[in-house]
């Protein structure tokens, strides 16, 4: 008679994290190895219900196909902009590049402050874009799967437009980055 139970695993114990040094394993392994997990930096933004601009950045971004053109993120549901996408129907997903470093601060701060300024125009549908990304696409919101406190959300593109080129702004290490040489 064979038996169906695993033995025990023993699991390498990361080390602590330096804001919380009482995290619980799991979470000290997954921070640490996200941290390290170089990740492009990309803005959505959209309207809220109220018709005023929203937006804030994201390296959660990923083409999920080409037939049709689908892309996603990931948000948390407490996040400052989950009211507004939950509502919206359309959004408009930015990618940035070196040169838009501040627009991505400016839009990972606080909430009150992400559009003031000349950095975004009013474009399709009356969304923002904003201004000198490498490129922009627009599209409608098909699903958004909600997660334990997060949602997936899934995007139809429908048109978008091209900036300058420039290098790519990545996340790393909690800092942003540009590439480098290639390998």
């Amino acid at each position: 008679m064979q038996s169906n139970v695993e033995p025990p695993v023993t699991l390498p114990v990361p080390p602590p994290l330096a804001a919380d040094p009482n995290a619980p394993d799991d979470l000290a392994a997954f921070k640490h190895a996200f941290r390290r997990h170089a990740a492009g930096v990309a803005a959505i933004t959209t309207l809220a219900p109220d018709g005023s601009p929203v937006g804030f950045t994201a390296t959660s971004l990923a083409s999920l196909s080409a037939v049709p053109p689908l892309a996603t993120f990931n948000m948390a549901r407490s996040a400052s902009s989950w009211t507004a996408i939950a509502a919206a129907e359309r959004v408009v997903i930015h990618m940035l590049g070196a040169h838009n470093r501040g627009v991505a601060e400016k839009l990972a701060g606080p909430h009150g402050d992400r559009f003031v300024g000349e950095h975004w125009r009013p474009g399709p549908y009356g969304l923002p874009v904003l201004e000198g990304v490498t490129s922009w696409m627009v599209g409608r919101i098909v699903e958004r799967v909600s997660v334990h406190n997060n949602a997936v959300v899934v995007v139809q593109i429908e048109g978008g437009g091209m900036g300058p080129d420039d290098e790519a702004l990545l996340y790393h290490e909690r800092t942003y980055r540009v590439p480098g040489a290639p390998v």
